[in-house]
Protein backbone atom coordinates (compact mmCIF):
# COMPACT_ATOMS: atom_id res chain seq x y z
CA UNK A 1 0.00 0.00 0.00
CA UNK A 2 1.70 3.17 -0.97
CA UNK A 3 1.90 5.39 2.60
CA UNK A 4 0.43 9.24 2.10
CA UNK A 5 1.90 11.69 4.02
CA UNK A 6 -1.00 13.94 4.70
CA UNK A 7 -0.10 17.57 3.61
CA UNK A 8 -0.08 19.15 7.11
CA UNK A 9 3.19 17.67 7.97
CA UNK A 10 5.28 19.23 4.55
CA UNK A 11 5.64 23.49 3.93
CA UNK A 12 6.29 24.23 0.29
CA UNK A 13 8.15 27.48 -0.66
CA UNK A 14 5.52 26.73 -3.96
CA UNK A 15 1.95 26.92 -2.95
CA UNK A 16 -0.44 24.94 -4.74
CA UNK A 17 -3.98 27.32 -4.40
CA UNK A 18 -7.52 24.90 -4.27
CA UNK A 19 -10.69 26.08 -4.44
CA UNK A 20 -12.24 26.08 -0.27
CA UNK A 21 -15.30 23.83 0.62
CA UNK A 22 -18.41 24.49 -0.98
CA UNK A 23 -19.64 26.55 2.01
CA UNK A 24 -16.10 28.30 2.53
CA UNK A 25 -15.83 29.17 -0.77
CA UNK A 26 -15.79 33.31 -0.28
CA UNK A 27 -13.01 32.63 2.69
CA UNK A 28 -9.28 33.11 2.09
CA UNK A 29 -7.43 31.01 -0.19
CA UNK A 30 -5.01 29.00 1.84
CA UNK A 31 -1.53 26.88 0.92
CA UNK A 32 -1.21 23.30 -0.21
CA UNK A 33 1.86 21.21 0.72
CA UNK A 34 4.19 20.26 -1.87
CA UNK A 35 3.31 16.46 -1.76
CA UNK A 36 -0.07 17.53 -3.50
CA UNK A 37 1.22 20.70 -5.56
CA UNK A 38 2.35 18.54 -8.41
CA UNK A 39 0.93 19.22 -11.63
CA UNK A 40 0.12 15.68 -13.18
CA UNK A 41 -0.87 17.54 -16.58
CA UNK A 42 2.59 15.93 -18.41
CA UNK A 43 1.01 14.24 -21.20
CA UNK A 44 4.31 13.36 -22.50
CA UNK A 45 4.20 10.69 -19.73
CA UNK A 46 4.10 7.25 -21.09
CA UNK A 47 1.92 6.28 -18.01
CA UNK A 48 -0.69 9.38 -18.44
CA UNK A 49 -3.97 7.81 -19.16
CA UNK A 50 -5.60 8.36 -22.14
CA UNK A 51 -9.36 9.20 -22.86
CA UNK A 52 -11.42 6.75 -24.62
CA UNK A 53 -11.74 7.03 -28.51
CA UNK A 54 -15.38 9.08 -29.30
CA UNK A 55 -16.84 10.06 -32.71
CA UNK A 56 -17.87 13.43 -31.94
CA UNK A 57 -16.62 16.52 -32.73
CA UNK A 58 -18.46 19.71 -31.19
CA UNK A 59 -19.03 22.26 -33.57
CA UNK A 60 -16.56 25.94 -33.12
CA UNK A 61 -17.74 27.64 -30.01
CA UNK A 62 -17.33 31.76 -30.71
CA UNK A 63 -19.04 33.14 -27.14
CA UNK A 64 -17.60 34.58 -24.41
CA UNK A 65 -14.86 33.08 -22.84
CA UNK A 66 -14.34 31.38 -19.40
CA UNK A 67 -13.08 34.96 -17.70
CA UNK A 68 -15.85 36.56 -19.48
CA UNK A 69 -18.95 34.54 -18.05
CA UNK A 70 -16.83 34.61 -14.72
CA UNK A 71 -17.12 38.20 -14.56
CA UNK A 72 -20.75 38.52 -15.29
CA UNK A 73 -21.04 35.77 -12.56
CA UNK A 74 -19.60 37.89 -10.33
CA UNK A 75 -21.50 40.94 -11.02
CA UNK A 76 -24.71 39.92 -11.91
CA UNK A 77 -25.86 36.57 -10.54
CA UNK A 78 -26.15 35.56 -6.35
CA UNK A 79 -22.89 35.88 -4.73
CA UNK A 80 -24.29 32.27 -3.06
CA UNK A 81 -23.25 30.55 -6.77
CA UNK A 82 -19.82 28.27 -6.07
CA UNK A 83 -18.12 27.12 -8.31
CA UNK A 84 -15.73 24.31 -8.94
CA UNK A 85 -11.96 23.96 -9.67
CA UNK A 86 -9.03 26.27 -9.67
CA UNK A 87 -9.90 27.48 -13.24
CA UNK A 88 -13.64 26.96 -13.27
CA UNK A 89 -14.71 25.08 -16.35
CA UNK A 90 -16.83 26.60 -19.32
CA UNK A 91 -18.83 23.88 -20.98
CA UNK A 92 -20.10 24.39 -24.34
CA UNK A 93 -20.94 21.44 -25.93
CA UNK A 94 -22.38 17.60 -24.53
CA UNK A 95 -22.82 14.45 -26.45
CA UNK A 96 -23.67 11.11 -24.22
CA UNK A 97 -21.15 10.38 -21.18
CA UNK A 98 -18.58 13.77 -22.38
CA UNK A 99 -18.69 17.23 -21.89
CA UNK A 100 -16.34 19.91 -24.02
CA UNK A 101 -15.07 23.44 -23.09
CA UNK A 102 -15.05 26.05 -24.95
CA UNK A 103 -11.84 25.11 -26.65
CA UNK A 104 -13.07 21.93 -27.68
CA UNK A 105 -11.36 19.82 -25.41
CA UNK A 106 -13.48 16.91 -24.13
CA UNK A 107 -13.97 15.64 -20.95
CA UNK A 108 -15.05 12.31 -19.34
CA UNK A 109 -18.57 13.27 -17.06
CA UNK A 110 -18.39 11.24 -14.00
CA UNK A 111 -20.60 13.51 -12.20
CA UNK A 112 -23.86 13.63 -14.58
CA UNK A 113 -24.47 17.46 -13.44
CA UNK A 114 -25.10 15.88 -10.08
CA UNK A 115 -26.59 12.45 -11.00
CA UNK A 116 -29.06 13.87 -13.04
CA UNK A 117 -28.18 13.47 -16.58
CA UNK A 118 -28.78 9.60 -16.76
CA UNK A 119 -29.41 8.36 -20.51
CA UNK A 120 -26.40 10.92 -21.77
CA UNK A 121 -25.59 14.82 -22.67
CA UNK A 122 -28.16 15.53 -25.37
CA UNK A 123 -29.43 12.31 -25.72
CA UNK A 124 -31.22 11.91 -29.45
CA UNK A 125 -34.19 10.35 -28.82
CA UNK A 126 -35.05 12.66 -25.77
CA UNK A 127 -33.68 15.70 -27.52
CA UNK A 128 -36.20 14.57 -30.07
CA UNK A 129 -38.65 14.43 -27.97
CA UNK A 130 -38.64 17.83 -25.86
CA UNK A 131 -37.96 19.65 -29.88
CA UNK A 132 -41.10 18.06 -30.97
CA UNK A 133 -43.36 18.87 -28.07
CA UNK A 134 -42.01 22.11 -28.27
CA UNK A 135 -42.52 22.43 -31.56
CA UNK A 136 -46.74 21.16 -31.02
CA UNK A 137 -47.46 22.92 -27.92
CA UNK A 138 -44.61 24.11 -25.27
CA UNK A 139 -47.67 25.23 -22.26
CA UNK A 140 -51.23 24.98 -21.40
CA UNK A 141 -51.79 23.98 -18.06
CA UNK A 142 -53.69 20.77 -16.12
CA UNK A 143 -56.77 22.89 -15.96
CA UNK A 144 -56.85 20.87 -20.34
CA UNK A 145 -56.39 17.72 -21.19
CA UNK A 146 -53.17 16.59 -22.42
CA UNK A 147 -51.69 12.96 -23.55
CA UNK A 148 -47.92 13.65 -22.67
CA UNK A 149 -48.85 14.21 -18.77
CA UNK A 150 -51.31 11.10 -18.83
CA UNK A 151 -48.82 8.86 -20.92
CA UNK A 152 -45.57 9.46 -18.72
CA UNK A 153 -48.04 9.23 -15.63
CA UNK A 154 -48.88 5.62 -16.11
CA UNK A 155 -45.84 4.65 -17.56
CA UNK A 156 -44.10 5.91 -14.15
CA UNK A 157 -46.57 4.23 -12.35
CA UNK A 158 -46.02 0.99 -14.20
CA UNK A 159 -42.22 1.23 -12.30
CA UNK A 160 -43.67 1.53 -9.00
CA UNK A 161 -44.53 -1.85 -6.69
CA UNK A 162 -48.09 -2.39 -4.67
CA UNK A 163 -50.52 0.65 -5.13
CA UNK A 164 -48.07 3.55 -5.11
CA UNK A 165 -49.91 5.08 -8.89
CA UNK A 166 -51.30 8.35 -8.53
CA UNK A 167 -48.75 10.90 -9.25
CA UNK A 168 -48.43 14.57 -8.71
CA UNK A 169 -45.49 16.11 -11.03
CA UNK A 170 -42.94 19.21 -9.44
CA UNK A 171 -40.48 21.09 -11.07
CA UNK A 172 -37.96 20.05 -9.04
CA UNK A 173 -36.78 17.47 -5.73
CA UNK A 174 -37.26 19.93 -3.33
CA UNK A 175 -40.88 20.52 -4.31
CA UNK A 176 -41.33 16.87 -4.32
CA UNK A 177 -40.40 16.46 -1.09
CA UNK A 178 -42.40 19.58 0.04
CA UNK A 179 -45.26 18.38 -0.52
CA UNK A 180 -45.07 14.63 0.24
CA UNK A 181 -44.20 16.05 3.73
CA UNK A 182 -47.43 18.01 3.32
CA UNK A 183 -49.12 15.67 2.27
CA UNK A 184 -48.19 12.89 4.96
CA UNK A 185 -48.94 15.35 7.38
CA UNK A 186 -52.65 16.30 6.20
CA UNK A 187 -53.36 12.15 5.92
CA UNK A 188 -51.99 11.36 9.63
CA UNK A 189 -52.70 14.83 11.14
CA UNK A 190 -49.94 14.71 13.10
CA UNK A 191 -46.43 17.15 12.77
CA UNK A 192 -43.57 15.10 13.45
CA UNK A 193 -41.48 14.00 10.88
CA UNK A 194 -38.68 11.92 11.32
CA UNK A 195 -35.20 11.97 9.56
CA UNK A 196 -31.75 11.04 9.30
CA UNK A 197 -28.52 12.73 9.74
CA UNK A 198 -26.12 13.40 7.76
CA UNK A 199 -29.47 14.13 4.81
CA UNK A 200 -29.98 16.05 2.37
CA UNK A 201 -33.64 16.58 1.07
CA UNK A 202 -33.80 20.11 0.30
CA UNK A 203 -33.55 24.03 0.46
CA UNK A 204 -37.08 25.11 1.13
CA UNK A 205 -38.89 25.74 4.54
CA UNK A 206 -39.91 22.43 4.95
CA UNK A 207 -37.21 20.15 3.50
CA UNK A 208 -34.51 22.33 4.80
CA UNK A 209 -35.86 20.87 8.03
CA UNK A 210 -35.64 17.58 7.20
CA UNK A 211 -32.12 18.33 5.49
CA UNK A 212 -29.64 17.69 8.42
CA UNK A 213 -26.03 19.33 7.87
CA UNK A 214 -25.67 22.62 9.60
CA UNK A 215 -23.89 24.00 6.23
CA UNK A 216 -27.03 23.19 4.18
CA UNK A 217 -29.48 24.91 6.83
CA UNK A 218 -29.99 28.95 7.37
CA UNK A 219 -31.01 30.11 10.96
CA UNK A 220 -34.89 29.91 9.81
CA UNK A 221 -37.93 28.40 11.45
CA UNK A 222 -37.61 24.67 11.04
CA UNK A 223 -40.12 22.93 13.20
CA UNK A 224 -41.78 19.24 13.64
CA UNK A 225 -38.37 17.06 12.48
CA UNK A 226 -35.99 14.74 14.45
CA UNK A 227 -32.98 13.77 13.07
CA UNK A 228 -32.29 10.04 13.74
CA UNK A 229 -28.81 8.41 14.36
CA UNK A 230 -27.56 7.55 10.68
CA UNK A 231 -26.82 4.55 9.70
CA UNK A 232 -23.31 4.72 8.31
CA UNK A 233 -21.18 1.31 7.96
CA UNK A 234 -17.79 3.67 7.43
CA UNK A 235 -18.39 6.76 10.08
CA UNK A 236 -21.76 5.24 12.66
CA UNK A 237 -20.91 4.19 15.69
CA UNK A 238 -22.85 0.85 15.26
CA UNK A 239 -20.85 -0.21 12.01
CA UNK A 240 -22.49 -2.18 9.41
CA UNK A 241 -25.80 -3.51 12.08
CA UNK A 242 -28.61 -1.65 10.75
CA UNK A 243 -31.38 -2.71 13.66
CA UNK A 244 -29.09 -1.21 16.23
CA UNK A 245 -29.36 2.07 14.30
CA UNK A 246 -33.24 1.48 13.45
CA UNK A 247 -33.46 1.63 17.96
CA UNK A 248 -32.85 5.21 17.54
CA UNK A 249 -36.31 5.74 15.51
CA UNK A 250 -38.42 3.92 18.10
CA UNK A 251 -36.81 6.21 21.18
CA UNK A 252 -37.13 9.39 19.41
CA UNK A 253 -40.91 8.35 18.67
CA UNK A 254 -41.22 7.21 22.11
CA UNK A 255 -39.09 10.62 24.06
CA UNK A 256 -39.17 13.44 21.60
CA UNK A 257 -43.18 13.35 20.10
CA UNK A 258 -46.70 12.36 21.42
CA UNK A 259 -46.48 8.64 20.23
CA UNK A 260 -47.36 9.26 17.09
CA UNK A 261 -45.71 10.87 13.54
CA UNK A 262 -46.41 11.80 10.10
CA UNK A 263 -43.49 10.21 8.61
CA UNK A 264 -40.29 9.17 8.05
CA UNK A 265 -38.06 10.34 4.84
CA UNK A 266 -34.70 8.76 3.71
CA UNK A 267 -32.58 8.65 1.02
CA UNK A 268 -31.58 4.43 -0.26
CA UNK A 269 -28.46 5.80 -0.63
CA UNK A 270 -27.06 9.61 1.02
CA UNK A 271 -26.06 11.79 -2.16
CA UNK A 272 -25.11 15.20 -0.84
CA UNK A 273 -24.06 13.16 2.50
CA UNK A 274 -21.29 11.77 0.90
CA UNK A 275 -22.81 8.08 -0.92
CA UNK A 276 -23.36 7.28 1.98
CA UNK A 277 -25.50 3.44 1.61
CA UNK A 278 -28.12 2.74 4.71
CA UNK A 279 -26.43 -0.49 6.96
CA UNK A 280 -28.52 -3.39 5.95
CA UNK A 281 -31.59 -3.95 7.69
CA UNK A 282 -32.39 -0.27 9.08
CA UNK A 283 -34.78 0.40 6.60
CA UNK A 284 -37.29 -2.46 7.57
CA UNK A 285 -36.58 -2.04 11.29
CA UNK A 286 -37.24 1.64 11.07
CA UNK A 287 -40.58 1.48 8.59
CA UNK A 288 -41.66 -1.00 11.22
CA UNK A 289 -41.52 1.28 14.03
CA UNK A 290 -42.88 4.69 11.95
CA UNK A 291 -46.12 2.23 10.87
CA UNK A 292 -46.72 1.11 14.56
CA UNK A 293 -46.77 5.21 15.14
CA UNK A 294 -49.04 5.73 12.70
CA UNK A 295 -46.58 7.40 10.51
CA UNK A 296 -45.70 7.41 6.54
CA UNK A 297 -43.03 6.13 4.94
CA UNK A 298 -41.53 8.49 2.36
CA UNK A 299 -38.84 7.45 -0.28
CA UNK A 300 -36.77 10.33 -1.67
CA UNK A 301 -35.75 8.42 -4.82
CA UNK A 302 -34.14 11.96 -6.05
CA UNK A 303 -30.61 10.40 -6.75
CA UNK A 304 -30.52 6.84 -6.97
CA UNK A 305 -33.71 6.49 -8.82
CA UNK A 306 -34.41 5.62 -12.55
CA UNK A 307 -31.87 2.60 -12.92
CA UNK A 308 -28.63 4.41 -11.35
CA UNK A 309 -28.01 1.61 -8.61
CA UNK A 310 -28.05 -1.20 -10.87
CA UNK A 311 -29.71 -4.03 -9.08
CA UNK A 312 -32.82 -2.57 -9.35
CA UNK A 313 -34.64 0.65 -10.73
CA UNK A 314 -35.23 2.40 -7.39
CA UNK A 315 -32.74 2.49 -4.55
CA UNK A 316 -35.38 1.76 -1.87
CA UNK A 317 -36.05 -1.81 -3.52
CA UNK A 318 -32.12 -3.18 -2.46
CA UNK A 319 -33.58 -3.08 1.12
CA UNK A 320 -36.71 -5.16 0.12
CA UNK A 321 -39.85 -2.34 1.62
CA UNK A 322 -42.36 -1.34 0.26
CA UNK A 323 -42.99 3.26 0.78
CA UNK A 324 -46.27 4.81 1.34
CA UNK A 325 -44.93 7.89 -0.90
CA UNK A 326 -41.79 7.90 -3.70
CA UNK A 327 -40.13 11.42 -4.66
CA UNK A 328 -38.02 11.75 -7.24
CA UNK A 329 -36.54 14.09 -9.93
CA UNK A 330 -32.49 14.19 -11.64
CA UNK A 331 -32.56 11.66 -13.70
CA UNK A 332 -36.52 11.61 -14.65
CA UNK A 333 -35.74 14.05 -17.17
CA UNK A 334 -32.10 13.89 -18.31
CA UNK A 335 -31.13 17.23 -17.07
CA UNK A 336 -35.26 18.88 -17.96
CA UNK A 337 -36.21 20.55 -14.60
CA UNK A 338 -39.30 18.04 -13.37
CA UNK A 339 -40.36 15.84 -10.48
CA UNK A 340 -42.75 13.70 -9.35
CA UNK A 341 -44.64 12.20 -6.08
CA UNK A 342 -45.92 9.06 -6.36
CA UNK A 343 -48.48 7.63 -3.80
CA UNK A 344 -51.71 5.59 -3.23
CA UNK A 345 -55.04 6.73 -4.34
CA UNK A 346 -56.09 6.63 -0.73
CA UNK A 347 -52.92 8.69 0.50
CA UNK A 348 -53.58 11.18 -2.68
CA UNK A 349 -57.04 11.89 -1.87
CA UNK A 350 -56.14 14.50 1.17
CA UNK A 351 -55.09 17.24 -1.70
CA UNK A 352 -58.62 17.22 -2.44
CA UNK A 353 -59.41 18.78 0.74
CA UNK A 354 -58.54 22.02 -0.72
CA UNK A 355 -57.29 23.55 -3.53
CA UNK A 356 -53.91 22.20 -4.80
CA UNK A 357 -52.14 23.30 -8.01
CA UNK A 358 -48.97 23.75 -9.72
CA UNK A 359 -48.50 25.98 -12.67
CA UNK A 360 -45.66 24.48 -14.21
CA UNK A 361 -45.71 20.85 -12.58
CA UNK A 362 -46.57 18.52 -15.69
CA UNK A 363 -45.49 20.39 -18.27
CA UNK A 364 -46.25 19.01 -21.88
CA UNK A 365 -42.30 19.33 -22.70
CA UNK A 366 -41.25 17.97 -19.57
CA UNK A 367 -43.37 15.18 -19.52
CA UNK A 368 -42.61 14.31 -23.01
CA UNK A 369 -38.91 14.70 -22.02
CA UNK A 370 -39.86 11.98 -19.07
CA UNK A 371 -41.60 9.23 -20.97
CA UNK A 372 -38.40 9.53 -23.76
CA UNK A 373 -36.15 9.25 -20.50
CA UNK A 374 -38.24 5.98 -19.75
CA UNK A 375 -38.17 4.64 -22.85
CA UNK A 376 -34.39 5.15 -23.52
CA UNK A 377 -33.44 3.41 -20.35
CA UNK A 378 -35.40 0.14 -21.05
CA UNK A 379 -34.63 0.29 -24.90
CA UNK A 380 -30.40 0.70 -24.28
CA UNK A 381 -30.49 -1.44 -21.49
CA UNK A 382 -29.28 1.22 -19.10
CA UNK A 383 -29.94 -0.08 -15.47
CA UNK A 384 -28.21 -3.64 -16.63
CA UNK A 385 -24.98 -1.48 -18.02
CA UNK A 386 -25.28 0.71 -14.33
CA UNK A 387 -24.98 -2.99 -12.69
CA UNK A 388 -21.79 -4.24 -15.18
CA UNK A 389 -20.12 -1.47 -15.35
CA UNK A 390 -20.87 0.09 -12.26
CA UNK A 391 -20.38 -3.32 -10.26
CA UNK A 392 -16.37 -3.16 -12.46
CA UNK A 393 -15.63 0.29 -11.33
CA UNK A 394 -16.49 -0.54 -7.87
CA UNK A 395 -14.22 -3.09 -7.92
CA UNK A 396 -11.36 -1.40 -9.54
CA UNK A 397 -11.53 1.61 -6.87
CA UNK A 398 -11.95 -1.12 -4.25
CA UNK A 399 -7.94 -2.32 -5.28
CA UNK A 400 -7.00 1.29 -5.75
CA UNK A 401 -7.99 1.33 -2.05
CA UNK A 402 -5.71 -1.05 -1.39
CA UNK A 403 -2.77 0.70 -3.00
CA UNK A 404 -3.17 4.19 -1.78
CA UNK A 405 -3.58 4.59 2.23
CA UNK A 406 -5.19 8.15 1.26
CA UNK A 407 -8.45 6.17 0.23
CA UNK A 408 -10.11 5.60 3.35
CA UNK A 409 -13.85 3.76 2.47
CA UNK A 410 -15.07 3.03 -1.18
CA UNK A 411 -18.81 2.66 -1.32
CA UNK A 412 -22.31 2.53 -2.54
CA UNK A 413 -24.06 0.38 -5.84
CA UNK A 414 -24.51 0.61 -9.07
CA UNK A 415 -23.53 4.13 -11.00
CA UNK A 416 -23.96 6.22 -8.00
CA UNK A 417 -20.11 5.10 -6.03
CA UNK A 418 -18.37 7.50 -3.26
CA UNK A 419 -14.82 7.47 -2.01
CA UNK A 420 -13.69 8.68 0.87
CA UNK A 421 -10.21 10.29 1.59
CA UNK A 422 -8.63 10.41 4.85
CA UNK A 423 -5.44 10.86 6.20
CA UNK A 424 -5.25 8.74 9.61
CA UNK A 425 -7.50 5.58 8.88
CA UNK A 426 -7.92 4.51 12.45
CA UNK A 427 -9.27 8.30 13.15
CA UNK A 428 -10.64 9.04 9.68
CA UNK A 429 -9.41 12.37 9.45
CA UNK A 430 -11.06 14.00 6.34
CA UNK A 431 -8.91 14.63 3.83
CA UNK A 432 -9.98 17.72 2.82
CA UNK A 433 -7.38 19.82 0.79
CA UNK A 434 -6.36 16.80 -0.76
CA UNK A 435 -9.73 16.13 -2.00
CA UNK A 436 -9.94 19.42 -3.25
CA UNK A 437 -5.89 18.81 -5.14
CA UNK A 438 -6.97 15.17 -6.15
CA UNK A 439 -10.55 16.32 -7.96
CA UNK A 440 -8.25 19.49 -9.56
CA UNK A 441 -6.01 17.31 -11.25
CA UNK A 442 -8.35 15.09 -12.33
CA UNK A 443 -9.81 17.49 -14.37
CA UNK A 444 -6.66 18.27 -16.21
CA UNK A 445 -6.22 15.03 -17.17
CA UNK A 446 -10.09 14.99 -18.09
CA UNK A 447 -12.28 13.43 -15.78
CA UNK A 448 -14.81 15.29 -13.92
CA UNK A 449 -16.10 13.90 -10.26
CA UNK A 450 -17.92 15.52 -7.80
CA UNK A 451 -17.56 15.75 -4.12
CA UNK A 452 -19.64 15.40 -1.34
CA UNK A 453 -20.20 14.67 2.52
CA UNK A 454 -20.37 17.06 5.81
CA UNK A 455 -16.40 17.47 5.66
CA UNK A 456 -15.99 17.51 1.91
CA UNK A 457 -13.71 14.50 1.52
CA UNK A 458 -15.95 12.18 -0.38
CA UNK A 459 -15.88 12.02 -4.22
CA UNK A 460 -19.29 11.54 -5.52
CA UNK A 461 -19.13 9.11 -8.91
CA UNK A 462 -22.41 9.06 -10.36
CA UNK A 463 -21.81 9.46 -14.32
CA UNK A 464 -24.70 8.85 -17.23
CA UNK A 465 -25.72 5.44 -17.21
CA UNK A 466 -24.12 5.22 -20.55
CA UNK A 467 -20.83 5.17 -18.96
CA UNK A 468 -18.82 2.20 -20.37
CA UNK A 469 -15.98 0.13 -18.73
CA UNK A 470 -13.71 1.60 -20.59
CA UNK A 471 -14.79 4.76 -19.17
CA UNK A 472 -14.61 3.63 -15.97
CA UNK A 473 -10.74 2.67 -16.18
CA UNK A 474 -10.01 6.03 -17.29
CA UNK A 475 -11.52 7.25 -14.50
CA UNK A 476 -9.58 5.33 -12.08
CA UNK A 477 -6.60 5.59 -13.97
CA UNK A 478 -6.71 9.22 -13.55
CA UNK A 479 -7.25 8.74 -9.87
CA UNK A 480 -4.48 6.47 -9.40
CA UNK A 481 -2.02 8.89 -11.36
CA UNK A 482 -3.49 11.80 -9.61
CA UNK A 483 -2.62 9.73 -6.28
CA UNK A 484 0.75 8.58 -6.96
CA UNK A 485 2.12 11.90 -8.14
CA UNK A 486 1.87 13.00 -4.09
Amino acid sequence: MRRFIPATKVLSETKYYYSPPLWRQSQPRCGFSQVAQKDVSNKDDADFPKIPSFDYTPPPYTGPSAAEILSKRKEYLSPSFLHFYNNPLNVVDGKMQYLFDEKGRRYLDAFGGIATVCCGHCHPEVVDAIVNQTKRLQHSTVLYLNTAIADFAEALANKLPGNLKVVFFTNSGTEANELAMMIARLYTGCHDIISLRNAYHGNAAGTMGATAQSIWKFNVIQSGVHHALNPDPYRGVFGSDGEKYAKDVQDLIQFGTSGNVAAFISEAIQGVGGIIELAPGYLPAAYSAIKKAGGLCIADEVQSGFARTGSHFWGFENHGVVPDIVTMAKGIGNGIPLGAVVTTPEIAEVLTRRSYFNTFGGNPVCTAAGLAVLKVIEKEKLQDNALAVGSYLKERLTALKDKHDLIGDVRGRGLMLGVELVTDHKLKTPAKLETLHVMDQMKEIGVLIGKGGFYGNGFRITPPLCFTKEDADFLVDAMDYTMSKM
